[in-house]
Order: C-alpha cells, then sequence, then structure tokens
C-alpha cells in the first residue's frame, strides 16, 4: 500500500453537522478500499485568495495508505461534491 495525503477544503457557509458529514462520507470513500491513518481538522482559515467568491474555508488534512487506484476515485468524487470547494492529493512515498 501507499502513503497519501488529501487535504480538502470545504464550504465555510456549511453547518457544523454538514461539515463533519462531509468529513466521515470522504474517509468513508477511502476506508472502502484503503486505510485512513490519520485526521486533522485545521478548521476555519483564511483563503490565500478568494475561490468561490469566498474568502475563509474549513481545512480538513486526511493522512491514508491505499492500492495506487483509489487517489483517482477519490479524486473524482470530490470534484463533483458541491461541499469541497478545493482539494489536494500528495502520493507521501514518491521521491
Amino acid at each position: 500500500m501507499t502513503n497519501y495525503e488529501l487535504m480538502f477544503i470545504i464550504d465555510p457557509a456549511l453547518e457544523d453537522d454538514a461539515k463533519a458529514a462531509t468529513v466521515e462520507s470522504v474517509k468513508g470513500i477511502i476506508e472502502a478500499d484503503g486505510e485512513v491513518v490519520n485526521v486533522d481538522e485545521w478548521g476555519m482559515r483564511k483563503l490565500a485568495y478568494p475561490i468561490q467568491k469566498k474568502s475563509e474555508g474549513y481545512y480538513v488534512v486526511i493522512e491514508f495508505k491505499a492500492q495506487p487506484t483509489l487517489p483517482k476515485e477519490l479524486d473524482r468524487r470530490l470534484r463533483i461534491s458541491d461541499h469541497v470547494m478545493r482539494h489536494l492529493i500528495v502520493n507521501k512515498d514518491e521521491k
């Protein structure tokens, strides 16, 4: 299994329950084919530049282990999610 890190920004206009549900759904996608190592919720942070006319976002970082096919599926699902404004998946093992 390969080590990955996912950072995503959730829409700050969502209620706390919806933010928690979004984090849990992403964890569920990962746990279906991989293993979640660590979840670090950074909370509300100022964005470097406006995204969708918003200047803040709710940041979450998830470290996980998975087969090389999972990040592609995870990327596809996060792109179509209305709650996730931006995301980035990094292969931590790649040099």
